[in-house]
């Protein structure tokens, strides 16, 4: 789109959500339109308390379908849509609700800990939700005398592993494909040939363990090596003093980065780490789904009390976002 198109485009999606009631939200590693025209934008966890704290009748969720799930679940008596329900998660397949009773069975007493990247029916099973932001905090909270199933990620459950120094935490197999193709190699490589730069990696990367590692052996410079959320990453791009940060997380990430320092020459470690499925969202689609009601997310009222819980558990541990609508 023109800049002209692209601002006729904005208009008829602001005039369009104003006439259903409906607010915004969207995920940071949507398409720079799409962050540019939400009422807000941010991380797994910063949508779940948005939601949950907004007083709009319509969300209309532009991320995945895990994300607008997890919105109705919060918000059972609004109305969630989605601009295309087929913008899916690797990471949220890697695991069923069959696939967790199973585990569960091997480990009756463990507390379940699931990452927000999960089915309604598999977060109804979890004792808690956790996102990047929050998982050591939330596995930290736990009785240290107490096994720990965390699931799906197995990067993110290596980081909470590491932090929390838990022996007793046992790790799903799982990965988001877009995260585990960001190679150590490719880390190391960018490193060197940005010395100045610093390195904001999510804890969902391939490169995540190995980040730590090369950082503490110094192959990685340790004072320049942060491990962060998108939300982390964003609180952090607003006060780095460095004159490059290398990020490694989905490319999306790099639009809000650059509005929130544009002094700063942010690059990707890896420029094809791009979620197909978060890009199906697109201008077409977010102005279809305002325009036409489409489409509507449900979740089983039974399957939603359940997750609920769990939920809501994850969000209770910090404050709600100012500036809801």
């Amino acid at each position: 789109m023109t800049d002209a198109e692209r601002a006729d485009w904005a208009g008829r999606v602001r005039r369009l959500a104003a006439a259903r009631g409906a607010v915004i939200l969207a995920h940071n590693y949507q398409r720079p339109e799409i962050q540019d025209v939400a009422d807000h934008v941010g991380d797994s966890l910063a949508l779940a308390r948005l939601a949950a704290a907004s007083s709009a009748r319509v969300i209309a969720l532009a991320g995945v379908y895990f994300m607008a799930e997890t919105a109705k679940i919060l918000c059972p008596e609004r109305t969630v849509l989605i601009p295309d329900a087929k913008a899916g998660c690797s990471l949220a397949d890697s695991i069923t609700a069959g696939q967790l009773l199973a585990w569960k069975s091997e480990y009756p007493d463990a507390a379940v800990v699931a990452y927000v990247n999960t089915s309604a029916e598999v977060k109804a099973l979890a004792d808690v939700c956790c996102t990047s932001a929050n998982a050591a905090e939330i596995v930290s909270a736990i009785p240290a005398s107490r096994e720990v199933l965390f699931l799906p990620d197995q990067f993110l459950g290596a980081h909470v592993r590491r932090v929390t120094g838990r022996e007793n935490l046992h790790i799903w197999a799982g990965e988001c494909h877009v995260h585990a193709g960001i190679s150590p190699q490719a880390l190391r490589e960018k490193a060197a040939a940005n010395p100045e730069a610093e390195l904001f990696v999510h804890p969902e990367c391939g490169c995540g363990t190995a980040t730590l590692w090369q950082a503490g052996t110094g192959d990685l410079p340790a004072a320049r090596t942060r491990v962060l959320s998108t939300g982390g990453m964003l609180a952090a791009a607003r006060s780095t003093r460095a004159p490059a940060v290398l990020v490694a997380t989905e490319t999306g990430m790099l639009h809000q980065l650059r509005k929130a320092n544009p002094a700063v020459r942010w690059e990707p470690v890896n420029p094809h780490a791009s979620c197909h499925y978060m890009k199906m969202i697109t201008a077409e689609a977010l102005e279809r789904c305002l325009r036409d009601g489409t489409t509507e997310v449900l979740v089983d009222p039974q399957t939603a009390a359940r997750a609920r819980r769990a939920v809501e558990a994850m969000i209770a541990t910090g404050p709600v976002p100012a500036g809801v609508s």
